[in-house]
């Protein structure tokens, strides 16, 4: 067996590791709620080891993080230098009704358990990376920038932390509701307004 596919064998195996802890917690979030998911609560669920677990994860608000980051990615198509302001737009709030597919697909209970106050990974200054949505928003408008196609009347750091309050405020509300609430009418509503606001 060559290397590389040695090596595409061991990644495999990571990716099928890293799902099956990501299936436990789930399962647990769900059955149980948000208080009964613990490192060892989801190694037993997984059937591996705490070891395997740090492996792949720094802690369990790292594990949701992933799976809420590593959501379906949007078509490259539909992020090309758009052609004006408003196209723009369309665009950005095309990434967020993506996102609030992937958070109906994940569920409400998930959800919930993940937009936390206690969870750590969701404040922006400690983190080290940013969540995918926010940082595709920020590329795609920075490079529509640069080729003059639209400017913003807030600095682009003020902009994605508007974008990401107002993204955590309608994430919230449809969890807060149980789910019963207009979650891609408010965000295309809410984002709608602020992007109408500051892009040009």
């Amino acid at each position: 067996m060559s290397k590389k596919e040695e090596l595409s064998k061991q990644q495999l195996k990571s990716k099928e590791t890293k799902e099956r802890i990501f299936m436990a917690a789930k399962h647990i979030i769900q059955k149980h709620g948000y208080e009964e998911l613990s490192i060892k609560n989801i190694c037993e669920e997984a059937g591996v080891s705490n070891g395997s677990f740090y492996h792949h994860f720094k802690t369990k608000d790292d594990l949701l993080s992933y799976y809420i980051e590593d959501q379906p990615s949007i078509n490259p198509d539909m992020l090309d230098m758009p052609k004006d302001a408003d196209e723009a737009k369309i665009a950005i709030i095309h990434v967020y009704l993506n996102y609030v597919e992937y958070c109906e697909e994940l569920g409400v209970e998930f959800m919930s358990g993940y937009y936390n106050p206690k969870n750590q990974a969701l404040n922006p200054t400690i983190r080290t990376e940013r969540p995918y949505p926010i940082v595709t928003v920020q590329h795609y408008v920075e490079r529509a920038m640069q080729a003059g196609v639209l400017s913003l009347n807030v600095p682009i750091n003020a902009f994605t932390t508007d974008i990401r309050m107002i993204v955590i405020g309608n994430v919230f509300e449809w969890c807060l509701r149980d789910g019963i609430a207009d979650f891609s009418g408010n965000m295309r509503r809410s984002l709608g307004k602020y992007l109408d606001s500051v892009i040009s």
